[in-house]
């Protein structure tokens, strides 16, 4: 099925940083530059294939991930830099990073003739709160109404989990490391991983939020059958849940969990081992996953700028970038999604996790989801996909398949009716 539609696509992405350094510009140009690379339906392409240009290059993309006939692609990071005489305090922070952005989508869709077009933005990791608080920064003060936002492994949003919550929501994400390392009992770990999970959260919200909350008044018989139901789906020994008052930290599980392996897990993808000087400690020395990432990336793309691109320049290629100080005061994006979606009834929104993303763990994501939708009123515009990877959960190929599958279909359901007016 191809879309008759245009469709613009704002990728916002928040992990990996890239050129922080860009070549000298016309003092007269904005100070904040950027690069759009346009993808377009070519003659020679077959299936779902399309052809980038970039100046006088053509390299054919197979991992384009909608049919549509247009999509201009706008990633954040990397792509800009900002000048010296102006102060980065306009620009690194929550709040000032959605305003500028805003602006840019405004004045990006009205040079390229696109208000008629729907629009949908894709965050990852920090993108994730980008794109929703542009929701609605793009509303109410440029008057652009979203068809969809795709948030892949999103923080937090701003929205309140302290306490007993936030120490409680962690505990799917451990059984899920623990059963793709075969560390859970043997009735669990002859489940597929979908069918174990099920479990664990039921647990996780009926019962050990409960637990945890009550603190000292919980007698010392239930604790000791809360910690031991938290060792069978965790994988860590009774003992240690107990003596850390049912709230294990990740950092520490990421430790403890194959300590006696000699291995410790990953952060942003516990399907990685890292081994580090001692057994001893509380948390890992490095992250395993980050490691392997850029031993791959950084000779990809600097290989990719200079011979696919044909970009020559003896500039850095920084895989993370400095933005610090950043100003998290004032994120209430999480809400800014919910009154977007509240005053937009076109507006959908799609949920992307990783089950070993311990950074942005998916059953967080899940409880992100509820809270932005208490009063259960935007069920119908709402959906969740998890993936067996981590927090890119496109490096695994299966993953990467059904990801963009989840993407294409999220778009044809978001696309309104012909005639369909834009109220409840």
């Amino acid at each position: 099925m191809k879309f008759k539609l245009i469709l613009s696509i704002i990728l916002l992405t928040g992990f990996f940083s890239q050129a922080q350094q860009t070549p000298k510009r016309n003092p007269s140009k904005e100070t904040v530059t950027s690069t759009q690379v346009t993808v377009k339906d070519e003659s020679k392409s077959t299936g779902n294939e399309r052809v980038i240009k970039v100046e006088s290059t053509v390299i054919t993309n197979h991992s384009v991930n909608v049919d549509g006939k247009t999509i201009p692609y706008k990633a954040t990071t990397g792509t800009r830099a900002v000048s010296k005489d102006i102060p980065t305090n306009k620009f690194f922070g929550v709040r000032a990073d959605i305003k500028y952005l805003a602006e840019w989508i405004n004045t990006f869709v009205t040079r390229n003739n696109r208000w008629a077009s729907p629009k949908f933005l894709i965050g990852e990791s920090y993108g994730t709160t980008r794109v929703s608080g542009l929701a609605l920064e793009l509303q109410n003060n440029q008057w652009m109404y979203l068809n969809g936002v795709v948030l892949v492994s999103p923080t937090e949003l701003g929205i309140e989990r302290g306490g007993p919550v936030e120490a409680a929501l962690r505990l799917p994400y451990f059984a899920a490391t623990a059963w793709y390392h075969k560390l859970l009992p043997p009735d669990l770990q002859s489940k597929d991983l979908t069918a174990m999970l099920p479990e664990v959260e039921t647990f996780t919200i009926n019962e050990l939020i409960p637990a945890i909350s009550q603190g000292s008044m919980l007698s010392a018989e239930k604790k000791k059958t809360i910690a031991a139901k938290m060792a069978r789906y965790s994988g860590l020994s009774e003992r240690t849940i107990i003596d850390y008052n049912l709230n294990v930290p990740t950092n520490f599980f990421w430790k403890e969990l194959m300590r006696d392996k000699g291995f410790t897990v990953g952060r942003l993808d516990s399907r990685y081992r890292g081994i580090d000087k001692m057994g001893a400690g509380d948390g890992p020395d490095y992250n395993a996953e980050l490691t392997s990432w850029l031993h791959s990336f950084t000779p990809a793309i600097n290989m990719y700028i200079r011979n696919e691109l044909n970009y020559k320049t003896d500039l850095k290629y920084n895989m993370f970038g400095s933005v610090y100080p950043w100003d998290r005061s004032g994120d209430q994006t999480g809400d800014n999604l919910r009154q977007a979606m509240a005053q937009n009834p076109y507006l959908h929104l799609l949920v992307q996790s990783g089950y070993y993303d311990g950074a942005c763990d998916y059953f967080n994501a899940k409880y992100s989801m509820w809270q932005l939708d208490a009063a259960g009123k935007f069920q119908d515009r709402m959906s969740w996909e998890g993936y067996r990877s981590g927090h890119m959960m496109y490096l695994r190929k299966e993953d990467l398949k059904n990801s963009n599958n989840h993407i294409r279909e999220f778009i044809k359901k978001a696309l309104p009716k012909a005639g369909e007016a834009a109220k409840f």
